[in-house]
């Protein structure tokens, strides 16, 4: 049974000469929108100045973004600072070409020690109703929903993927490869487009290895030694390359046959196999989408005698332990990772765990009503 996906979203809604709108941005931004309005109505039904949400709204933004930024070069790539300090902050590239790229690299566990940080901040101004403690309560609730809306997009750009997976609904990301066989630097790409489907006359084969069609269309007027050179030599050398998504193998001759459609434009279909992988951002987007529905309903159902770190340790304790299971159907994302008993993800989520319990701990030997 051809169970799995293939997934080719493009990454970009649109772009404008060298700046771009991706998916990533728009539910990144998404997210905070909808989390400002749902705390304006958790603070309208507490009584607490709706003003303040505007306050939080830019320590959290703020605090997601730098911390998020800062979190993935520590944790992850801290050679950046040396070899690109100026690639920390800034969202463009300067060569081959000036390009906007926005933030390439954030880590969600930076992003938490940011917010957690920023709260602590805006929580010095002692307002009442509104200690660290009470503050987290309210904007774990959002913070779910965002982490929502940003696994999504992770989803949308390929990215964070999962490992090879013979489960049904295993998803096969080919967006690289259509990137990949489509750029044209220097204006001599002979192919006008492509689209890659299942092959549903092949059978599957073994750790997420599927069977797929990938149709090349190429240019009015394309030659047919052009194309199968084509075929023979770029669209083999980056198939074999892009072993993530594609499982070609390299010393073997590429499978392909050409032919010539009604309209008389020149197409090769390309037999290959792809890889069919866990869709772990998915997994978290659900996860985090139920966290939210979950902590609403206790704030809802609670608000009048709920006790102060309560939903916060709830949060901890259920969005870290996720993230500690799901890192075993992740794909590493960084080198070293792969010589660790736990990659980064899982170590980083244990103190957040821990934190979770012991803040669970405390809100209920103080028991103090909000």
């Amino acid at each position: 049974m051809l169970s799995y996906i293939i997934w080719n979203a493009n990454p970009e809604i649109f772009s404008i000469g060298s700046f771009s709108l991706r998916w990533y941005g728009l539910f990144f931004a998404l997210g905070f929108l909808l989390s400002q309005q749902i705390l304006y109505y958790i603070y309208r039904k507490e009584d607490k100045p709706e003003k303040d949400i505007d306050t939080l709204t830019i320590y959290m933004v703020l605090a997601t973004i730098i911390g998020a930024r800062l979190g993935h070069i520590f944790f992850y790539q801290p050679e950046l600072l040396w070899e690109n300090p100026l690639g920390v902050f800034l969202p463009f590239e300067f060569t081959p070409e000036f390009r906007f790229t926005g933030l390439q690299g954030l880590a969600s566990h930076g992003a938490a020690i940011g917010i957690l940080f920023a709260l602590w901040l805006y929580s010095r101004k002692k307002k009442a109703g509104q200690n660290y403690l009470q503050v987290l309560d309210r904007i774990v609730i959002v913070v779910a929903l965002t982490g929502c809306l940003i696994r999504l997009g992770n989803f949308f750009n390929s990215e964070i993927i999962g490992k090879p997976t013979d489960a049904g609904l295993g998803v096969v990301f080919v967006g690289r490869v259509e990137e990949a066989l489509m750029q044209d630097p220097l204006g001599q790409n002979p192919v006008e487009s492509i689209s890659i489907v299942k092959d549903k006359e092949l059978p599957e084969g073994m750790n997420g290895r599927v069977p797929i069609n990938i149709y090349l269309f190429f240019k009015e007027g394309t030659e047919q030694k052009t194309a199968e050179e084509f075929c023979e030599t770029n669209t083999k050398y980056f198939l074999t390359r892009l072993y993530e998504f594609v499982d070609e193998p390299p010393r073997t001759d590429l499978q392909f046959d050409l032919y010539q459609e009604k309209s008389g434009t020149l197409v090769a279909k390309v037999n290959t196999f792809g890889i069919s992988r866990h869709p772990a951002q998915l997994y978290e987007s659900i996860s985090c989408l139920l966290l939210f529905a979950f902590l609403f309903w206790i704030w809802n159902r609670e608000k009048e005698k709920i006790a102060t770190g309560k939903i916060f340790g709830l949060f901890m304790v259920i969005l870290w332990t996720l993230r500690f299971v799901y890192e075993f159907l992740k794909e590493n994302q960084v080198a070293f990772e792969d010589d660790l008993t736990l990659n980064m993800g899982q170590i980083l989520s244990i103190p957040m765990v821990l934190v979770g319990i012991a803040v669970l701990i405390w809100s209920k030997r103080n028991a103090t009503k909000t």
